[in-house]
């Protein structure tokens, strides 16, 4: 495999820290839950096992594209748009410090996973077939 570029790094960072902010949260509502704290335990229960279920396979993801998987860019660059709708609700909704964290990392993440190195690295040129459909032996 090639050398594995900066901005590789940058984006399965960020990509890590999200699931580790889902990590936390999940974690939160868990407690929270089986605490007494929440409103609704039929509401948390739920919610918090999709948090960790979805901390996870970020985990995954961050990981799958720091080893250079090509498989993981798809699901790092649909994760930081996901993040980059949740920012513009929290926005909406009041909350400018969180939502300029989340679209910054988010914003950062996609510009790292879209970068041409990053491509370069993942995706490396291959010789094009040759003229007759068939390789030669």
């Amino acid at each position: 495999m090639s050398r594995r570029p900066f901005t590789i790094v940058i984006a399965a960072v960020l990509e890590g820290l999200l699931g580790l902010a889902l990590l936390g949260s999940g974690v939160f509502i868990l407690f929270s839950a089986l605490m007494g704290n929440s409103a609704d335990i039929t509401y948390a229960l739920p919610l918090a096992v999709f948090a960790l279920g979805a901390a996870a396979a970020l985990g995954y993801v961050a990981w799958g594209l720091f080893e250079l998987h090509e498989w993981a860019r798809s699901p790092v660059v649909l994760t930081q748009l996901f993040a980059l709708i949740v920012a513009y609700y929290l926005w909406t909704s009041q909350q400018p410090v969180l939502s300029l964290a989340l679209g910054g990392v988010a914003a950062a993440a996609l510009a790292a996973v879209l970068a041409p190195a990053t491509t370069a690295t993942l995706f490396p040129a291959q010789d094009p077939p040759p003229r007759g459909g068939r390789k030669n032996d």
